[in-house]
């Protein structure tokens, strides 16, 4: 039974839209009432982070198309678990929506026990896309990530990492980075990307993966050195970190996202008025630009791409999941 989440069918997200009204039904007349009171956003993590930031951004976007406040309240624990599971509780009429990261997959593969799945939302809208990851080590460590593995290796002893929990991206890029460079590799999990880079400005650990925001002003400081970029291609605000690809290893591409969703059963018209909202302000001119700076790429889908995305984001976390041998918690 301790592998059954493991094993869910790639297809997960494509049944829940069959189940789910909100994906599956034709779409509906336009419900000229909605919104009809104030829209509280739900994010799963700390004031200050990335998502935070972003969801106040988008906030104000939405507010001008919708015309009702977006509210952001902010409902951190267990890495985005006690936000997301107070959504899929929620009454399902579009006034309740979930603004989350990747953890939401992550945490449907490594978690065992959930109050919730993934057909207890509705998913509106993939809102963006980041670089991946940056490798962030100390300054007095190897100066590239070849010499920091041939270290390790030499000193016969495990490299340490820092994640920002178990189930994370930073936790599960690290067991990608393991089995991609086949160097043991020991996890060791922090509560957020604060303590975890306090870690290794420390020298508890020898390195953590953080978000190219979250990192430079550390780089710019020489607090710390960053070794490589875990997505597929050089990020614009730090051209000069080449990514994992680059550096020859061709199985090591990881990227993080967010995402929006509703509980499930929301009426049709009111995930698709909400997914054209959405769509708007990501390429609007006070959002677009806001995500560039945050080192992402700004996306805005229909639900079903978004569904597909999901899908095979499953896909992708169970499979690095089984490669590391890593069971649900």
């Amino acid at each position: 039974m301790a592998c059954t989440r493991l094993l869910l069918p790639i297809s997960v997200f494509m049944l829940t839209a069959a189940a789910n009204p909100a994906l599956a039904q034709p779409k509906a007349a336009s419900d000229a009432g909605y919104p009809s009171r104030p829209i509280r956003l739900v994010v799963p993590f700390t004031a200050g982070s990335t998502l935070d930031i972003m969801a106040r951004v988008m906030g104000e976007s939405l507010s001008s198309g919708l015309g009702q406040p977006v509210v952001t309240d902010n409902r951190p624990g267990a890495n985005g678990i006690v936000g997301t599971q107070i959504v899929a509780k929620a009454p399902a009429d579009g006034h309740v929506m979930l603004l989350a990261t990747g953890s939401f997959t992550g945490n449907l593969v490594m978690v065992r026990k959930l109050s919730y799945t993934a057909a207890d939302f509705a998913p509106i809208s993939l809102i963006a896309q980041s670089f991946g990851l940056v490798l962030a080590t100390h300054p007095g460590n190897p100066a590239s990530v070849k010499e920091l593995l041939a270290a390790a290796r030499n000193r016969n002893a495990p490299l340490t990492y820092a994640s920002s929990g178990y189930g994370n991206m930073t936790h599960v890029v690290g067991e990608l980075m393991r089995t991609a460079t086949n160097t043991p590799l020991t996890h060791v999990p922090f509560q957020g990307s604060a303590p975890a880079l306090t870690a290794v400005l420390s020298r508890q650990v020898d390195m953590t993966f953080i978000s190219t925001v979250a990192v430079q002003p550390y780089i710019r400081e020489g607090k710390v050195r960053a070794l490589a970029l875990t997505g597929g291609r050089r990020a614009p605000v730090l051209p000069d970190i080449p990514t994992f690809r680059e550096l020859g290893y061709a199985d090591f591409e990881m990227t993080g996202w967010y995402g929006m969703w509703f509980p499930a059963r929301t009426p049709a018209a009111r995930v698709t008025r909400m997914s054209t909202e959405v769509q708007r302000a990501v390429k609007s001119a006070a959002l677009g630009p806001r995500l560039e700076e945050l080192g992402l790429v700004a996306e805005g889908t229909t639900p079903e791409a978004f569904a597909r995305f999901l899908a095979d984001d499953l896909a992708l976390q169970q499979r690095i999941a089984r490669q590391a041998g890593i069971q649900p918690q």
